[in-house]
């Protein structure tokens, strides 16, 4: 394509085209480069020289503009540009160009307005805010004339003034029309907020602006930089820039986006390219906002605030289902230091658990000897105290032989084996349980001596209760149990018949004859005094 065919110059008389257009860029800088001298000397001439730094950069970004403007374009220019690239491409690359140092002219100006509005030069305002009007009217420029439908039609019309404030009486232009808006400084926010961005001055004014705001910034000048900071300090908020060297901010929006730990952090994108298709690009990758340079402050300021809420919000409600969450863990605890697992699962799986009847269990009580007389001559601190350490020790024991620990009665331990889950021998397994309990219990601070007693057979099973829940078995088993270790002897474990003769081949004991027993008539006990091996 030769380069009167292609799209990139304008029409016939291209050359006469963007001289106008040059012209009408060029006016609006002389503004921003004229008045921001003025300002560093009359800043200088009234002993505001902190001013002046901030001016200067200004004035430094009106001549980096002015040369863009006059080298991008250039007939020439454009000849030699537009070989391997389409129009669209071309004035999208103009166009950042050109925004990046109007973006600091915007920002440094729209913050210094701040700051004189807050200390005793009213008097320079007014060229400041010809300055900041100047930079929008050229933004609007940028962005009407540099399209490829305006260089290719290469119809010149004639375009408006730049906007300019009221004037005074006096006939100087009212400052306080303009900025009364943003005469009291925004109530202090709160956040780590991270700013990313290649260029220093963009840094520096984004910095400056929102810590004005009360947040606090950290800036870093990349997408590895930020990545890695990100993964050293916890932020509220990262703004993002899209053109960067190394990573660029669709490549660091999407690592963010990828890591659980990034993944929840808002990320508001900052850029001169406002291309709907970048914007579409961001929004559909994860980031929560999109602003075009040069932004407004107040849109900015509303933007931060709402993705923070929103951010809040979601961290409120994150620790809402935390909360829930460790609420549900501690009932189930608690459930399953009342109930046996077992009968647990069942609970949460069907809301109730089935009374059900169970063969071959060996019921066992433990029974501390004279508690009653005990209590009567102790404090009841440390009565409780030294039941709890006894009824610990039981529990370790009972679970270390398999048995399930089904209650606590005044100071006797009931314990049944065979119950809720298969074991060799239930009988065996409670006098090995009841023998190590009566050794433990002397032990212990208090030194009680108790006394076991075991019985075997059928019982009944089930949960009873529904405000406080009771898992507890029931029959003539249990009966039979509670009444051979009330009449068994301290330090010794008293076993039913019914009993031995599941581990007399296994035990050493000895027969206590029959006994009367309440309700079961005579009942021929022994008394357990070791194991065979």
């Amino acid at each position: 394509m030769t380069s009167a065919d292609s799209p990139l110059a304008a029409a016939p008389g291209d050359s006469e085209y963007l001289a106008n257009v040059r012209h009408e860029l060029r006016t609006p800088m002389h503004h921003i480069i004229g008045y921001s001298e003025v300002l560093m000397e009359e800043a200088e001439d009234h002993g505001q020289s902190r001013y002046v730094p901030d001016l200067k950069k200004i004035h430094l970004a009106g001549e980096h503009l002015l040369g863009l403007i006059n080298d991008l374009l250039n007939p020439s220019q454009i000849e030699a540009a537009q070989r391997g690239m389409d129009a669209e491409a071309f004035w999208r690359r103009t166009r950042h160009e050109l925004r990046t140092p109007l973006n600091q002219i915007i920002g440094y100006s729209e913050m210094l307005q701040e700051e004189m509005a807050e200390g005793e030069v009213a008097h320079l305002l007014p060229d400041l805010e010809t300055i900041h009007s100047a930079a929008r009217h050229l933004a609007d420029l940028i962005n009407d004339l540099l399209t490829p439908a305006r260089m290719a039609a290469g119809v010149w019309e004639h375009r408006p003034e730049a906007p300019h404030r009221p004037l005074s009486e006096s006939g100087r232009e009212d400052a306080n029309a303009v900025l009364q808006p943003q005469a009291k400084r925004p109530e202090a926010e709160h956040g780590l907020l991270l700013v990313v961005d290649d260029n220093k001055i963009n840094r520096d004014m984004l910095t400056r602006r929102l810590e004005r705001q009360g947040y606090t910034i950290r800036a870093v000048e990349n997408g590895r930089q930020a990545l890695r900071i990100a993964a050293e300090q916890k932020f509220d908020l990262i703004l993002l820039d899209v053109m960067m060297p190394e990573m660029d901010g669709y490549q660091t929006l999407a690592r963010l986006k990828a890591d659980p730990r990034f993944r929840d952090i808002p990320v508001i994108m900052i850029s001169a390219l406002d291309e709907i298709e970048s914007i579409v690009r961001c929004i559909e990758m994860g980031a929560e906002d999109y602003l075009p340079k040069p932004f407004d402050p107040v849109l900015l300021r509303a933007r931060i605030g709402a993705s923070l809420e929103k951010k809040r919000l979601r961290d409120q409600e994150q620790a809402y289902l935390q909360q829930i969450a460790a609420e549900k863990k501690r009932a189930d605890d608690l459930l399953h230091v009342i109930l046996p697992d077992t009968v647990v699962d069942e609970l949460k799986a069907t809301n109730r658990v089935k009374p059900r009847r169970y063969e071959n269990v060996a019921v066992m009580f433990c029974d501390i000897v004279d508690f009653t007389i005990y209590c009567d001559q102790r404090p009841p601190e440390q009565v409780v105290a030294y039941l709890q350490e006894l009824v610990e020790t039981f529990e370790a024991l009972a679970a270390r032989y398999g048995l399930e620990k089904i209650k606590t009665v005044g100071d006797a331990f009931m314990t049944t084996a065979g119950l809720l889950k298969p074991i060799e021998s239930p009988v065996l397994s409670c006098v090995k349980c009841g023998l190590e309990m009566i050794a433990a219990a002397p032990r212990l601070s208090a030194g009680w001596k108790v006394r076991a007693g075991i019985h075997w057979g059928t019982v009944i099973a089930g949960v009873v209760g529904h405000r406080h829940y009771l898992f507890d078995v029931w029959g003539d088993t249990v009966n039979t149990a509670a009444r051979v270790e009330g009449l068994g002897v301290p330090d010794r474990v008293n076993i039913s018949g019914e009993a031995w003769k599941q581990v007399s081949g296994l035990c050493r004991g000895v027969s206590r004859g029959f006994v009367r027993v309440k309700g079961k008539g005579e009942m021929e006990m022994f008394l357990v005094e070791g194991l065979t091996t």
